[in-house]
């Protein structure tokens, strides 16, 4: 089995804020914790937590938005492919001062 990344943003559009509000929900860390060790497919992901996958698809959807989960393809031996997600950080770090919060997202590359 291998797998291809495709990042579905080009950009980043997420704002600190909205990373630590994603941040906040116990279903989106577990995601977050699972796609960081591999790939994983909703199925996969709807697995290890305890949520429905209606929660487990607006969790990713929440992730995608916040860049801290990326879209791949996952291609099988006998030719078959399926979506997954992998964890676009591995390393969050924040900043509160008088400027507001400033947070700061860096890969296993940077």
């Amino acid at each position: 089995m291998s797998t291809q990344v495709s990042n579905t943003q080009s950009e980043s559009t997420a704002n600190p804020s909205a990373q630590l509000d994603v941040l906040g929900d116990d279903c989106a860390r577990t995601i977050l914790t699972a796609t960081s060790e591999a790939p994983k497919t909703a199925k996969e992901l709807t697995n290890r937590t305890d949520s429905s996958s209606a929660t487990v698809y607006r969790r990713i959807n929440n992730l995608l938005e916040s860049d801290l989960l990326a879209e791949c393809v996952r291609f099988d031996d006998d030719g078959s492919h399926t979506t997954a997600y992998e964890a676009t950080v591995d390393v969050l770090r924040v900043r509160i001062d008088a400027d507001g919060i400033d947070v700061v997202i860096s890969d296993a590359g940077d």
